[in-house]
Order: structure tokens, then sequence, then C-alpha cells
């Protein structure tokens, strides 16, 4: 007779075990599990990356060559296109993460949502995994906008290590979007609103940052704004990666990204949930 449990996924226990150690084993093997389910429909329908690397494009080929000739802002004798590149790869990855949300609206309309919920998973682990595979896609991304950045020979860092370490923050940066993507999913629970709030909150986010423009031809009260986006911190630490070699404020970057993502994951993971109320 069915329990009316949902089978647990591939390398997840079936039962709950007991312990520290066996806790974190078990939400690890969770967020693995979900966040391969989730990467697997991408391998399925690859056209969606395609389609998101149009943004990017736009940005670095038209907007980037158009005011490298104004020189409108002081980049610190920097190129305007290197100086510009982290900013639109983290505007990419931003984009890609704030709208990952509307993916458990929509489970929750398949009725998949309940039987997500019904496994012997912690909460947390279904919303890390998600925001993973939000990361995975995020890198996909970044694969694009290095490309292109090569191609129209934009003067970057293509230093390993230096790549290696920007990984890692686009990595971060996803999940921190992607987690409060989803605390916007669970309170407004249908795709309409999702949708509006999401658009909503894109633009200003990217230009009340410093992806664009440095932080000191701003007014006062736009660099306080800017100071409290967590997208500025993840540009100053690809900016520093990749075009200065400057990474003094990594501590500062990565922390607040870091924090940020916790806070945003421990709401998530309470409210997942209730989006299927």
């Amino acid at each position: 007779m069915s329990s009316g449990r949902c089978a647990a996924p591939a390398g997840v226990s079936a039962e709950p075990e007991r312990g520290v150690a066996g806790v974190l084993r078990q939400t690890g093997a969770g967020i693995l599990a979900i966040a391969e389910m989730e990467v697997r429909k991408l391998r399925h329908d690859p056209s969606e990356l395609l389609s998101r690397a149009v943004q990017p494009v736009l940005w670095l080929v038209i907007f980037g060559q158009v005011f490298s000739q104004v020189r409108a802002f002081d980049t610190g004798g920097l190129n305007y296109q290197a100086f510009m590149t982290p900013g639109i790869l983290s505007q990419s990855v931003m984009f890609i993460a704030i709208f990952f949300g509307i993916s458990i609206i929509w489970e929750k309309d398949l009725g998949i949502l309940q039987k997500f919920l019904a496994m012997p998973v912690p909460r947390v682990s279904l919303v890390l995994g998600k925001a993973l595979a939000a990361g995975v896609r995020a890198l996909s991304q970044a694969t694009i906008v290095f490309l292109l950045a090569a191609v129209i020979g934009v003067p970057l860092r293509w230093h390993p290590v230096a790549l290696v370490a920007a990984a890692g923050v686009v990595i971060l940066g996803a999940v921190t979007f992607a987690t409060l993507s989803m605390i916007i999913a669970a309170l407004v629970k249908t795709r309409e609103r999702f949708m509006g709030i999401g658009q909503l909150l894109t633009m200003p986010l990217f230009f009340a940052s410093n992806a664009l423009y440095p932080l000191s031809i701003m007014p006062r009260w736009l660099r306080a704004v800017a100071t409290a986006n967590p997208l500025s911190y993840m540009v100053d630490f690809l900016r520093g990666a990749l075009v200065t070699g400057q990474l003094n404020n990594w501590p500062v970057d990565v922390g607040v990204l870091l924090a940020a993502c916790v806070v945003f994951t421990v709401v998530a993971a309470y409210l997942y949930p209730k989006v299927a109320v």
C-alpha cells in the first residue's frame, strides 16, 4: 500500500537521518539531487541560454563601444568596455537568477511542488538545490560573456586563478539572487504578480549599482542605495579579478554576498512550503 509519500531522489535516504553529521549529509545529498534535476531541464532545452545571450551582446557590442568613444565617466584610466564587462556579466547573472523563482510557481500549478514537499529532505535542500542550478546557468552565461569579450578584444585578465575566482563569485551571486527570487515567489504565488515584481526589481538593482559607472559620480543618496545593493559587491569583485587585478576588498565583497545569501536562504526555506497553500 502506498504511504502517500514521494520517492526520494537518487542518492537521498528514504528515511530522515539522525545526528548532526547525518542531517548535514542528507542536506548535502538533497541539494545535489535537486540541482541535478534542474540542470537536466536545461540540458533538454538549451535554447534559453542562447536567447539570454542576446542582452549582453547588445550591451557590450553597442552600448560599450559607443560610450567608449564618449568618455563620459572617469574609470580610472580603464578602457570603458573592460570597466563595464564585469557589470554586464553581473547583470546577466542577476537576470537569470531573479526570475528563477517562477519555476516553483509553475511546479505548484502542475502539482509537482506538493511532491517535492513530501520528500524526506530538509526544506533548505530544496531551496539551495534550485539556487545552485541557477548558479550553473549563470556559469554558462559567464562563458558566453567571456567568449564575446575575447572576440571583440576587451582587455580582461585571463589568468586561470582570476577566472576561477570569478566563476565562484558568479555562482554565489546567482544563488543569492535566486533565493531572493524564491522569497518573492512564495509571497506573491502567481506568475503574473511575480513577473511584475521581478521586472520592477531588476532595473533599479542594475542601475543603482556600480555596473555601468563608478560610485564616485553618484549623488549621495544613490551612493547609499548602491552600497546596500548586493549587486555592487558582485561587480566590485569581478572588476577586481578580471580588470584591475586589485582584490583588496574581496573579504567585504564575498562577505556581503554570503551574508545576503544566508539570510535569503533561511527566509526562503521558511516560506517555501507556503507556496503550496
